[in-house]
């Protein structure tokens, strides 16, 4: 009896009942952040061609992960940049901590839609 293309590529089966199923498994998948899952959404639902092209390649995970660092170090290195230019300092948040977590607020949002522009929708 010749083997399958299965068999050939040392796959291997188990039983289950009356029928023998092939044993796969599928790679391990990499928690990808908030800002990769966000660059899946946007694939998913704009660059379609992409999203399955990077999928079907298995390169998808590590795109994301790629992503979603770049994502990363860009927010905290501009959220700290900002900060400086507006002078909010640690005095500041001792002294009045709403208006601080106000300021910081408004600086957050607003690196988030540079980062969401310049590195998600790219």
């Amino acid at each position: 009896m010749e083997k399958s293309t299965f068999e050939q590529m040392d796959g291997t089966y188990r039983q289950v009942g009356d029928y023998l199923l092939p044993n796969l498994t599928v790679p391990e998948s990499v928690p990808v952040g908030i800002w990769g899952q966000r660059r899946r959404r946007y694939l998913q639902k704009h660059r379609k061609v992409l999203y399955n092209a990077l999928l079907l390649n298995g390169k998808l995970d590590s795109h994301l992960t790629d992503i979603d660092q770049q994502a990363e170090d860009m927010f905290s290195q501009l959220v700290k940049q900002m900060a400086e230019q507006e002078g909010i300092i640690e005095q500041l948040k001792a002294y009045s901590q709403m208006e601080w977590v106000g300021r910081m607020n408004n600086i957050r949002s607003a690196v988030e839609e540079i980062v969401t522009t310049e590195i998600i929708f790219t």
